[in-house]
């Protein structure tokens, strides 16, 4: 299992990723959708 709380990432100005948090259990798959 991974558990994930809060994560950030920022290229420069650009927010990839601002406060998200999910768990993926043993056996799920797991993927972040977004603009590109």
């Amino acid at each position: 299992m991974i558990e994930v709380q809060d994560l950030h990432k920022a290229f420069g100005a650009v927010k990839a990723v601002d406060g998200v948090s999910f768990t993926a259990r043993d056996g799920e798959i797991t993927g972040l959708l977004g603009p590109n």
